[in-house]
């Protein structure tokens, strides 16, 4: 998995739990992956337009403390779709693992 994908799954799983907006997403795969992944400002948000345009979010702006902000949600699509790249995530990982303790020959 390329670190495009990486980045679209991690994003998928944190709005899994509810909609949130750019900076609370970066700061979500921060603090889950205890502070080894992050999601730059520059990699975040084009990352985020092209999941809603694949119909996999969709956004709303909402006012916060005066400030409207973006607000991003998974669609039905963007389930399926964290589904399916959960999946595929755990048969690399299962892949590696099995390449990194000698698997079969």
């Amino acid at each position: 998995m390329n670190q495009k994908a990486q980045l679209r799954l991690l994003i998928l799983s944190v709005l899994e739990r509810q909609p949130e907006h750019g900076y609370a997403i970066a700061q979500a795969i921060k603090t889950r992956s205890a502070g080894v992944l992050g999601a730059k400002e520059g990699n975040l948000y084009p990352a985020l337009h092209l999941l809603e345009k694949d119909g996999l979010l969709s956004s709303t702006e909402v006012n916060a403390g005066g400030r409207t902000r973006r607000e991003y949600r998974l669609t039905e699509a963007g389930h399926r779709e964290l589904g399916r790249a959960r999946s595929e995530w755990h048969t690399q990982v299962q892949a590696v693992q099995s390449v990194l303790a000698g698997g079969h020959t």
